[in-house]
């Protein structure tokens, strides 16, 4: 895999160990493929077997992605959802959600596909938890279709887009 790293990294072979010195060299490495473009992939060695007594943290991996779907606040929301002339799609979500990361990946590749007819939006409702009262959310995913500033349709909970993609056309055809 060729990938222009934004820091240097050790030459990779199958019997060279990783030292913590050139763990520290392994951060923020891009992962390119067809599928997931600008994805960066991170590694975590903090603490990792810096003393005999204590046992060492746990490694962790990380993913750092480029968004199709841009954020939206309880100051931004009338601006960019009531008073938007382009149909809108909100997706609710939480950060620890598990659910919510699969619907985000789906929106992602809405938005894209979307671009120029749909805007996408992330909201996230522990944050934002007055905007999530107004519209009656009670649990997460969700998400929201809104056209001329008026909800239109929403979807409830973890679908295939194949779901998503059919409210957003009868939106679009409305």
């Amino acid at each position: 895999m060729a990938a222009s790293a934004s820091c240097t990294t050790p030459p990779y072979s199958t019997n060279t160990p990783l030292s913590r010195s050139s763990s520290r060299e392994l951060c923020n490495l891009p992962y390119k493929s067809k599928q997931h473009q600008n994805v960066r992939i991170g590694l975590s060695f903090k603490g990792f077997g810096t003393s005999k007594t204590s046992s060492p943290s746990p490694l962790r991996v990380f993913s750092l992605r480029d968004t199709k779907a841009t954020s939206v606040t309880a100051k931004s929301w009338e601006k960019l959802i009531l008073s938007s002339d382009t149909p809108v799609l909100v997706e609710f979500r939480a950060t620890w959600c598990g659910p919510c990361q699969m619907v985000h990946r789906l929106i992602d590749e809405i938005a894209a596909e979307y671009s120029g007819r749909l805007k996408c939006y992330v909201l996230d409702a522990d944050s934002e938890s007055q905007v999530a009262e107004n519209y009656d959310i009670k649990a997460v995913p969700v998400v929201l279709l809104f056209k001329n500033g008026e909800k239109f349709e929403s979807v409830i909970g973890t679908m295939p887009k194949e779901f998503y993609v059919a409210s957003i056309e009868r939106l679009l055809a409305s």
